[in-house]
C-alpha cells in the first residue's frame, strides 16, 4: 500500500471516529432533553391542565401553535417531494427521501403536541372510534392516518433497492440487519423493478397532493376557520394561508437539515440545489406575505371592533414583538435580503441562516394566529386575558421536539436516505 493510500485510510478512520463521537454526544443531549420533557409531561398528565398557563379565556396555547407548525412542516416537506417524484424536478433529487422522512417525523411530533393539549389524553382515540361526519376534527384524524401511511409507503418504495443492497452487505452491521427487516422480503433490484418503484412513488405522490393540501394542512386551517366565535379565524382565506405557509416552512426546514447534515459529515454541499431551494422558499414566502397582507387589509377595512381589537393586540399590544420582530423582521425581511443580495446569495452559510430564520418566523406566525385572537374576548364584559407559556409547557415542548430530532437522527444514521446521483433521473 502506498503512503498516500495509507494516509487517506488513516484520515477516513479518524473522520469516522469523529462523526461517531459527535453522534453519541448529540444523542445524549437529546435523551437528556427527552427525560426532562418527559418529567414535565408526566406532571401535566397527573395534575391536568391546571399546571399550565392555559385558562378558560385562552384554552389554546403553545402546544396548539407547535401542532399547526409541525403539521405545516410535514405538508410542506411532502409537497416539495412531489416536485421531485411527481413532476420530475431532478435538481432537488438529493433531498427527496429526506423530504418524505421529515414529513413523517413532523407528523408524529405534531400529533404528540395535540395529545398534550387534550384535557383527557386517554380519550385521544375517541375521534377515531366515534365518527361525526359533520366534525372537521373527525375528518382530520382520518386524513392524518391515511397521510402517514402514504408517507411511509412512498418512502419504502424510494428506499427499497438500497435496503436490499444494505441487507446483502455483510459489513453493514446493524444497518444491514435493520434493512433486512424493513425490506419486507423484497429482493428484486432489476431496472424493471426500479421503474415500478418510481411509478408507484409517482402514483402515491399524486394521491398525496390533495390529501396534503385539502385534508392535512388545509384541513388544519379549516379547524380554525370554522370557529365562528373567533371572527379573526372565521375566514375562507385561512386554509389557503396554512397551505402556502406550509410550503414556506417545509422548504426552509429541508434546506437547513440538508446543509447541517452534510457539514457535520464533512461532505460537500450542492450549492446550486441549495440556491434553487432558497429562491423557491422566498417565492412561497412572498406569496404568503401577500395573502397575510390582504387578510389584515380586509380585517382593517371592515372596521369591526372585534377584528380591530385583534389587530391592535398583534400590531401594538403585548404580542407586537412577536409579529414585528419574529414574524416580519427575522422571518421575512432578513431571509429575503440574504437570498437576493449578491453579497450573500453565493454563501451556503448565509442561505442556511436564511432558511433557519424562515422556520423561526413561521413559528412566530403560528403563535400570532393562536394567541392574540384569544386574548381579545368577543363577548362584552369579559376581561382581556394574557397568555405566555410557563415552564411546564416549555419543558414538555422541548421534550417533544427532542423526540422528533431523536427519531430523525436515528433514521438519518441507519436508513438509506442519501439519494445517489441518477436514482430519480431516467425513471418514467
Amino acid at each position: 500500500m502506498s503512503q498516500s493510500a495509507m494516509l487517506k485510510e488513516s484520515n477516513d478512520t479518524h473522520s469516522d471516529q469523529t462523526l461517531a463521537k459527535r453522534f453519541k454526544i448529540w444523542m445524549a443531549v437529546l435523551i437528556v432533553s427527552m427525560i426532562a420533557g418527559g418529567g414535565a409531561i408526566l406532571y401535566r398528565a397527573i395534575e391536568g391542565l391546571a399546571v399550565t398557563n392555559l385558562s378558560t379565556f385562552v384554552p389554546w396555547g403553545a402546544w396548539v401553535a407547535f401542532y399547526i407548525f409541525f403539521v405545516g412542516l410535514s405538508a410542506g416537506a411532502f409537497l416539495l417531494s412531489t416536485l421531485i417524484f411527481v413532476f420530475g424536478m431532478e435538481q432537488y433529487e438529493r433531498v427527496g427521501r429526506f423530504a418524505l422522512f421529515t414529513a413523517l417525523i413532523c407528523m408524529v411530533v405534531a400529533l404528540t403536541f395535540i395529545l398534550l393539549d387534550l384535557g383527557r389524553m386517554d380519550r385521544a382515540f375517541n375521534a377515531m372510534m366515534y365518527w361525526n361526519v359533520l366534525s372537521i376534527l373527525s375528518w382530520e384524524v382520518r386524513f392524518y392516518l391515511i397521510y402517514m401511511v402514504l408517507l411511509a409507503t412512498e418512502l419504502w418504495f424510494a428506499m427499497r433497492i438500497d435496503l436490499i443492497k444494505l441487507a446483502k452487505d455483510k459489513s453493514a452491521g446493524f444497518k444491514g440487519k435493520l434493512a433486512n427487516i424493513i425490506r419486507l422480503g423484497s429482493s428484486d433490484t432489476s431496472e424493471i423493478s426500479a421503474k415500478k418503484d418510481h411509478r408507484w412513488m409517482k402514483i402515491l405522490g399524486i394521491i398525496g397532493i390533495p390529501i396534503a393540501i385539502i385534508g392535512v394542512h388545509g384541513g388544519t386551517g379549516t379547524l380554525f376557520a370554522a370557529v365562528v366565535a373567533q371572527p379573526y379565524w372565521n375566514t375562507p382565506l385561512f386554509p389557503v394561508i396554512f397551505v402556502v405557509s406550509a410550503l414556506v416552512s417545509g422548504t426552509a426546514l429541508l434546506i437547513a437539515m440538508y446543509v447541517i447534515q452534510r457539514k457535520v459529515r464533512g461532505k460537500s454541499v450542492d450549492l446550486t440545489m441549495v440556491k434553487g431551494l432558497a429562491v423557491l422558499m422566498i417565492f412561497f414566502l412572498i406569496i404568503d406575505l401577500a395573502l397575510e397582507f390582504y387578510e389584515f387589509l380586509v380585517a382593517g377595512l371592515s372596521m369591526k371592533p372585534d377584528k380591530m381589537a385583534v389587530l391592535d393586540v398583534m400590531f401594538t399590544g403585548p404580542m407586537s414583538w412577536s409579529f414585528w420582530g419574529v414574524q416580519i423582521f427575522l422571518g421575512a425581511v432578513v431571509p429575503i435580503y440574504l437570498v437576493f443580495s449578491k453579497r450573500t446569495n453565493q454563501s451556503v452559510k448565509a442561505l442556511t441562516i436564511a432558511a433557519v430564520l424562515v422556520v423561526i418566523g413561521i413559528i412566530g406566525v403560528r403563535f400570532n394566529i393562536v394567541v392574540p385572537t384569544q386574548i381579545v374576548q368577543s363577548m362584552k364584559g369579559l376581561p382581556e386575558g394574557f397568555y405566555f407559556p410557563n415552564w411546564v409547557e416549555w419543558l414538555s415542548s422541548l421534550g417533544v421536539v427532542a423526540m422528533g430530532l431523536f427519531l430523525y437522527s436515528l433514521g438519518a444514521r441507519f436508513l438509506p436516505l442519501e439519494t445517489q446521483e441518477g436514482d430519480v433521473k431516467g425513471h418514467e
